[in-house]
């Protein structure tokens, strides 16, 4: 297949770790439907860039926290694929997500089950929606943290959040083998974006504090997590299936 008719779909592409992603896939000449929830603005400077490096590019709005849109979703990716050129989806990246601060103590019902909507149920429903236009021998990336495997104040509900992510991506690498779609997880550590009111970016003790627990002596950058989302969709890693992995620059090793 020309590699100019794959097509990704990235959820949460407009901002963080997302952008850098479908940036990263368009330098191979991957085209992507990128979603945003509220800012369309950031979308569309992400889809001109895409097009001035050549690749395609179209952005949707989708919020992940309402499981009942995602028919209307799909529909609207279909359309997006005719625009694209393309018939059907070469990757899936369920990036799109929500910060939590709670602890165990202080965790509430809402927040729990909030929190379950957006980084369990919205991959598990989503991926499940699209798999009808997912090319056999595609690939998917699911969004973890370093969180699943440390412990760490105040992340009491969020981190094993991420963790039933990554129990999940071995299960739909399991079940989706027989036709070839091979899924694994990326596990960022602290990235210094807008996520959790951008804790980790404009906190200057919080990016210390980091930097310290870490071999590699920094926080992250979004820069840092895309590549490897990309590498990980690229044809070279096809036989990597149902793993994890962890961009953290070695945190809490």
């Amino acid at each position: 297949m020309p590699e100019s008719t794959r097509v990704a779909l990235v959820t949460g592409g407009s901002r963080g770790i997302g952008r850098d992603a479908v940036l990263r896939l368009a330098a191979k000449g991957v085209s992507s439907i990128l979603t945003y929830n509220t800012r369309e603005d950031e979308a569309d400077k992400v889809v001109e860039l895409v097009t001035a490096d050549g690749a395609g590019a179209v952005a949707l709005k989708l919020d992940v926290s309402d499981p009942q849109s995602f028919d209307g979703f799909v529909a609207q990716v279909r359309a997006a694929l005719g625009q694209l050129g393309a018939e059907r989806l070469r990757y899936l990246v369920n990036n799109a997500g929500t910060s939590s601060t709670a602890t165990f103590q202080e965790g509430t019902e809402a927040e729990l089950d909030a929190q379950f909507v957006v980084h369990f149920k919205a991959p598990f429903l989503l991926s499940q929606a699209l798999l009808p236009l997912i090319e056999d021998g595609g690939r998917i990336v699911n969004i973890s943290s370093g969180l699943a495997r440390f412990a760490y104040p105040k992340r009491s509900i969020y981190g094993p959040m991420k963790a039933a992510v990554e129990a999940l991506t071995r299960y739909m690498a399991m079940e989706l083998g027989p036709r070839r779609i091979s899924v694994n997880v990326v596990a960022p550590g602290a990235i210094a974006t807008d996520f959790s009111g951008g804790t980790v970016r404009d906190n200057p003790e919080v990016n210390k504090a980091i930097a310290s627990q870490t071999a590699l002596g920094r926080a992250g950058q979004p820069e840092d997590v895309g590549p490897v989302i990309a590498a990980l969709l690229s044809d070279e890693m096809g036989r990597v299936n149902g793993q994890r992995v962890e961009v953290s620059g070695g945190v809490h090793l």
